[in-house]
């Protein structure tokens, strides 16, 4: 994981037109950006008539065996900040260091469109600011499911700077973000920027599809959902039994995602730690989606390391109120919200952290252990009081935005617990725990397939409202908003901590498999609860041994950790209030 941060503002001849405040900003955004990748920074400007690009980039070395500075550049100008990894459609050696590598590619091409199309054929996530000198462009994008974090300030009459970067740090009057959409390839013409008028110069920006029109390339885009109905496809008896229809299906799908996984857990090089240490880190809530991919990173992880499986509980004091005064929904709403809003009595209450996603951890570590006994898993608990959840608040509230709502805040506040990594650690089950601080820097996700494989309850609500079709148009909907809702988010919660979150789900070679597959195929909501939804995937996990696994029913990490309306008064707030300006 690497920070991006470029700013294009004029240049202040005078002093008095100097604008202090800009650079205040500035060092506070640099600061956050540099916290993203604590291996290496550096800075590169350039002036250009009125006008000054600055190009900061942090490095967080995941692959290669030397250190690399950021920004990439070169003799003849040109100029990359990257933050990605490349795991498909460019071959990058162990030692090597895939933005040297994508550098000296772009570098050489006689055009952006040159850009673009190497850029389409690469698989991994990634988001690039790139100054093309031979063209005198400015190149800046996501990749198609935008699984790396950029912003973007656009200059206005009262601030006249164009920023971009990969987090912002909080609310400032001087910078408005938008998350940089996924739908192609921004182009600045850097020779209108000389001109000194910044506005104009970003109003000409053009638009790159991710293809030309009538090409397609492998990695270029998401793939469309197969839109085939079914016609009374047979249903699946039981989780021990695959029918034949399904046999070559649930293969490939195990195939496909342990390739995903085997390509982003090998060849992360080790950095300020010694053999032994974990690399790698789940993280793990005990349901199918992290299980499986915990499961498969054994398969290709080094033997002799341990993999930490990160699971987050939260102290959460309107979950422990209801525990001690029983159903206050049963009460008046008046008096409901008395007793909400009154202060517990710790003295008498002894906190406990077993919330349903550490019950659901503990028995899929001992499913793990049976499957891979030679494997060091160590599960952390990671225990958050509430007084600690409201010190870090105003930190997690910064990282998330531009998101602002009462779910954002939810979600982020678990993975930026679990991501930091410190908890304690039993070396079994009735042992006393002991203090631990995950050391891996790369952690692997489950996001994505209840996406792809119709894992929410809506998919059973659309099937009984107009029956097959209406899935396929739910999975398209789903697809097609995975690129706006949680990922870019994500990315700036976990990277704070100078870690890097990989989800094997989105690998766009497992998208493609999965959306090309007849849609009956994939779920069933004809079955019940606990096989119908992600009907695929549980098949699969039953039949690599995860048979506990498999029968777990589907539960949101917010509700699953209690990161869900912390303090008594939220029962009321639903996950779409926008939350006040700190």
């Amino acid at each position: 994981m690497c920070g991006i941060l470029f700013t294009c503002k004029p240049i202040y001849e005078k002093k008095d037109h100097h604008n202090p405040s800009f650079d205040s900003a500035y060092e506070r955004l640099k600061a956050a950006n540099a916290a993203r990748g604590p291996d290496a920074q550096d800075t590169v400007q350039v002036s250009l008539g009125q006008m000054t690009l600055s190009f900061f980039g942090s490095e967080l070395r995941l692959r290669g065996y030397q250190n690399v500075s950021q920004p990439h550049r070169d003799d003849q100008g040109n100029i990359m900040c990257w933050n990605g990894e490349i795991f498909e459609g460019l071959e990058v050696a162990p030692e090597e260091n895939d933005g040297v590598k994508l550098f000296d590619t772009l570098r050489n091409l006689e055009t952006v469109q040159d850009v673009r199309t190497a850029l389409g054929k690469i698989e991994g996530p990634y988001a690039i600011v790139f100054y093309h000198a031979k063209t005198r462009k400015l190149l800046f994008a996501r990749d198609p499911l935008g699984r790396r974090s950029l912003l973007v300030h656009k200059p206005t009459q009262e601030h006249p700077y164009l920023i971009l970067a990969s987090v912002s740090a909080g609310t400032d009057p001087l910078y408005a973000f938008d998350e940089l959409s996924t739908i192609g390839f921004f182009v600045l013409d850097i020779e209108r920027l000389g001109l000194g008028d910044i506005i104009s110069a970003w109003e000409s920006t053009s638009l790159l599809p991710r293809a030309p029109v009538g090409e397609r390339y492998h990695f270029a885009g998401l793939s469309k959902i197969n839109a085939n109905l079914p016609n009374d496809p047979p249903m699946v008896s039981d989780i021990d039994h695959i029918p034949e229809h399904l046999c070559a299906s649930v293969d490939q799908l195990v195939a496909h995602l342990e390739d995903s996984v085997r390509l982003q857990v090998c060849n992360i090089p080790i950095v300020h730690g010694e053999l032994g240490q974990a690399r790698i880190a789940v993280l793990f809530s005990g349901g199918i989606d992290s299980t499986i991919i915990a499961y498969l990173a054994s398969l290709h992880a080094d033997p002799n390391e341990p993999i930490d499986l990160l699971n987050v509980a939260f102290e959460n004091p309107r979950k422990i109120l209801v525990q001690e005064e029983g159903n206050l929904y049963a009460l008046q709403k008046r008096e409901r919200k008395q007793k909400m809003k009154a202060r517990l009595d710790y003295s008498t209450i002894t906190v406990k952290y077993d919330v349903p996603d550490r019950v659901t951890g503990r028995q899929e570590l001992e499913e793990l252990r049976r499957l891979c006994p030679d494997r060091t898993w160590n599960f952390v608990e990671i225990n958050v009081p509430f007084e600690e959840y409201e010190a870090a608040r105003p930190i997690i509230e910064a990282l998330m935005l531009p998101g602002r709502t009462v779910m954002d805040l939810s979600l982020a506040a678990a993975l930026y617990f679990a991501a930091r990594g410190i908890g304690e650690v039993r070396r079994s089950m009735d042992a006393e725990p002991l203090p631990y601080t995950s050391p891996a820097r790369v952690l692997l996700n489950g996001l994505g397939s209840d996406e792809l494989l119709g894992g929410y309850g809506r998919f059973r609500t659309a099937y009984k409202a107009k029956g097959w079709e209406a899935i396929i148009d739910e999975l398209q909907l789903e697809l097609d908003r995975i690129p706006t809702r949680n990922l870019g988010r994500d990315d700036r919660v976990i990277s704070s901590h100078g870690k890097e979150t990989r989800h094997p789900f989105l690998s766009l070679s497992v998208v493609s498999f999965l959306a090309r597959l007849p849609v009956h195929m994939k779920l069933d909501p004809r079955l019940e609860t606990g096989l119908g939804e992600k009907m695929l995937l549980r098949l699969a996990a039953n039949k690599v041994g995860l048979c506990e696994a498999a029968k777990r029913k589907k539960r949101a990490m917010q509700f699953g950790s209690h990161s869900a309306r912390m303090a008594p008064g939220d029962e009321d707030r639903k996950g779409d209030r926008i939350l006040p300006v700190a």
